[in-house]
């Protein structure tokens, strides 16, 4: 495993690490995800990524107690969470100082952990202002409950906003955004982005690299059956596998597979190469629910350096999707 600093920051994260959404508590159970997160970090991943809606909190519940059980030092992993979505009640959700701080303190009983090493606003609030969210995201680090905060999802002027107000009062400023980042996903990580790499430093970790289960292939052949696309309010999901679009991003991932069989490896591991390629990527969040799936995904660092000029420029003659600008 390699490891890869935050942005600027001084913390280092490996450059594969391992997501709850989706698996934990809805398509497995707690000895199973124990399993997993074992694999992911006996292969070297020190970031586990959570958030308080995944599974309405209980994918964070899961995660504690396993970390719990394990006994692994604090310094030997971080964990992440997420707020936005904390409830249907009218101060359950968004991003006012309200939410942000009482979301703090509920993921840290559910991690059963003493602070947050990340914490992400999960989307922009426009019912909120930022300054209210930078200066409630201030007092958490100033506690100690937090050491980094950051985005998802966020337009990159709201995030150089909200910088510019943590500067002002001389605050901790966001330090990075997760957003989704794959093949078929690029526009902001390789070019909204660009500018606040350079001017602030900004990190990513980046969720969704194999588009939902597109880039491994099992959709190949039509639906596969019992995947997340067919868990209850995940229909936004199945819509992706729908209409003239996926079936051409279809097209495309059987002629991925065969550059992935061409270079001995799986069309998973190239997918995860792929992203691992791009230098403003600090991580790269990877999710799995069976122990076969963790164990390859950890392999695809090992792929890069087979990913030349000439591959890449291969897969871009297939994708035909590179971002540019307007």
């Amino acid at each position: 495993m390699k490891y890869r600093r935050l942005g600027k920051s001084g913390l280092q994260l490996s450059e594969l690490s391992f997501g709850a959404w989706v698996t934990f508590a809805q398509q497995i159970d707690s000895k199973m995800a124990e399993k997993l997160m074992t694999i992911a970090y006996d292969a070297g991943v020190n970031f586990f990524d959570n958030a308080e809606a995944y599974a309405d909190g209980e994918a964070e519940i899961m995660m504690g107690e396993i970390l719990k059980r394990r006994g692994w030092g604090r310094d030997t992993f971080v964990v992440s969470s997420k707020v936005f979505w904390g409830g249907d009640l009218p101060n359950q959700e968004g991003l006012s100082r309200k939410h942000v701080i009482e979301a703090c303190h509920a993921a840290l009983r559910r991690l059963q952990v003493d602070y947050l090493d990340l914490y992400f606003c999960h989307r922009p609030d426009p019912n909120t202002p930022i300054e209210e969210t930078v200066r409630a995201m201030g007092d958490l680090v100033a506690q100690g409950k937090v050491l980094y905060w950051g985005t998802s999802e966020w337009s990159a002027s709201s995030i150089m906003e909200a910088y510019g107000i943590a500067r002002e009062l001389r605050l901790v400023p966001p330090t990075m955004e997760q957003s989704q980042y794959n093949m078929f996903h690029r526009d902001k990580v390789e070019l909204e982005f660009v500018p606040l790499y350079r001017e602030i430093g900004l990190g990513t970790t980046t969720w969704s690299p194999l588009a939902s289960g597109l880039l491994t292939g099992k959709y190949n052949s039509g639906d596969p059956g019992a995947t997340r696309i067919s868990l209850p309010n995940y229909e936004w999901l199945r819509e992706q596998f729908q209409g003239d679009e996926a079936r051409r991003q279809l097209a495309k991932v059987k002629e991925l597979a065969t550059v992935a069989g061409e270079l001995g490896t799986t069309l998973p591991r190239l997918a995860l190469a792929w992203c691992l390629k791009s230098p403003n990527v600090s991580s790269v969040i990877t999710g799995a629910s069976k122990p076969e799936q963790v164990k390859e995904n950890m392999k695809a660092g090992e792929l890069v350096d087979q990913l030349d000029h000439a591959v890449m420029q291969r897969i871009e003659s297939i994708l035909q999707n590179r971002p540019a600008e307007e």
